[in-house]
């Protein structure tokens, strides 16, 4: 079976990367496959006797069928919730991309699918003249957008969609999340989505902090897993 792989990608910060990452993983893992993760670069972080851990690759980790180190899942763990790379500079190191190309081709080995989870947005600095798009670029897959429905999106998921084009990157799709209490209006919101993004919605995640711990998105991960996404 060709690998295939996805990029999680938002329209900003605290929109739900994670929430949809992890309700992907588990919908993949749901039709058979063997689904491997990946949080290249996280910044917000806790001290364990095990060293730094993020919460978002522990939650992918919990998500995914195939089991590798914490290490191989996100190589890259800052402990201050700050741009990564203002973190990178406080510790005088570089992100590389290559080696998180590398780091993915190895989890690869062992799965059908990978499930990677940028940080921030698309255009979120990695370096002085690297952002998430390069690494997305570097990685050779589509980018997934998850928006969040909230006042400004309509804004933030045009200029996005352009950005990930822009780039040379596939677009896979969006999917719709309620990060906070449903936003004024969301329906026309999500009908004025679907004309300026020029497509539905692969899912529509409503707001219910209680259920994203256990939220499979079969329909959705079974639409991507049939849109011949490889690389």
């Amino acid at each position: 079976m060709t690998l295939k792989g996805i990029f999680v990608t938002g329209t900003d910060t605290d929109v739900g990367k994670t929430v949809v990452g992890c309700a992907l993983t588990r919908g993949l893992a749901s039709l058979g496959l063997r689904v491997a993760v990946m949080k290249p670069v996280a910044s917000g972080s806790v001290r364990t006797t095990a060293g730094l851990r993020n919460p978002d690759a522990i939650a992918l980790m919990q998500a995914s069928n195939v089991t590798v180190p914490y290490e191989e899942v996100n190589p890259y763990c800052f402990e201050l919730a700050i741009s990564p790379h203002i973190a990178a500079k406080d510790l005088r190191i570089s992100v590389d991309i290559d080696m998180i190309r590398r780091g993915f081709l190895r989890l690869g080995e062992s799965a059908d699918w990978v499930v990677v989870e940028g940080a921030g947005g698309w255009l979120a600095p990695l370096s002085d003249r690297q952002t998430m798009a390069d690494m997305a670029w570097a990685l050779g897959i589509p980018a997934l957008l998850v928006v969040g429905m909230k006042l400004g999106c309509l804004n933030h998921a045009q200029l996005t969609q352009l950005a990930i084009e822009a780039r040379g990157v596939r677009f896979a799709g969006w999917i719709a999340n309620h990060p906070d209490v449903p936003m004024p209006r969301a329906a026309e919101n999500l009908t004025a989505l679907e004309r300026l993004l020029g497509e539905p919605a692969l899912a529509h995640v409503p707001y219910s902090p209680g259920d994203t711990a256990t939220l499979v998105l079969r329909e959705a991960a079974a639409r991507l897993a049939g849109s011949g996404l490889g690389f």
